[in-house]
């Protein structure tokens, strides 16, 4: 399992920073999330994540839905724009605002303005190469970043061995 983001975060029209890093490591590592979206309140909602898989360890699919569920009915919670994708040895999970969490059949997410030519480029990747997880997640960043102007090459990618 990899799950990689690309450095760009933007003020309207205008890069402010370039080498940001949109995944991180919970619960001593067990867990990826990337986000995008706000940057201030995709952390907020990462906290709020964190806060979740300690009250339901081992249980990423009901953390998850516990946060989805939070988000979508605290008044303030509610007028956090980002989106969440959380991966662990079993599952890959997009969590929205809208109390969406999906988890898709073929285990490949993305998110950002970006999102949809890595979908596209990861899922023609896996079937037509021979690239491991983690190539596949940069290479696919790689493709987004030259097609998009909000996502940039500098690219942070993280593995968790696959439990499947």
């Amino acid at each position: 399992m990899a799950l990689g983001g690309d450095g760009q975060v933007t003020l309207g029209t205008t890069v402010v920073k370039a080498d940001a890093v949109k995944v991180r490591k919970l619960l001593e590592g067990q867990v990826l999330v990337g986000f995008a979206g706000s940057a201030a309140d995709s952390f907020a909602l990462m906290e709020r994540f964190e806060a979740k898989l300690k009250d339901y360890p081992n249980n990423v699919p009901r953390a998850s839905t516990e946060l989805a569920k939070l988000w979508r009915t605290d008044r303030m919670l509610r007028r956090l724009e980002a989106v969440l994708i959380v991966v662990d040895a079993r599952h890959s999970l997009l969590v929205s605002g809208s109390g969406d969490v999906i988890q898709p059949s073929d285990g490949i997410l993305s998110s950002g303005s970006g999102g949809g030519y890595a979908l596209a480029s990861a899922r023609a990747l896996l079937a037509h190469s021979e690239l491991t997880a983690a190539e596949i997640v940069r290479e696919s960043l790689m493709i987004a970043g030259g097609i998009d102007i909000y996502t940039n090459g500098n690219v942070t990618v993280e593995e968790l061995p696959c439990a499947t």
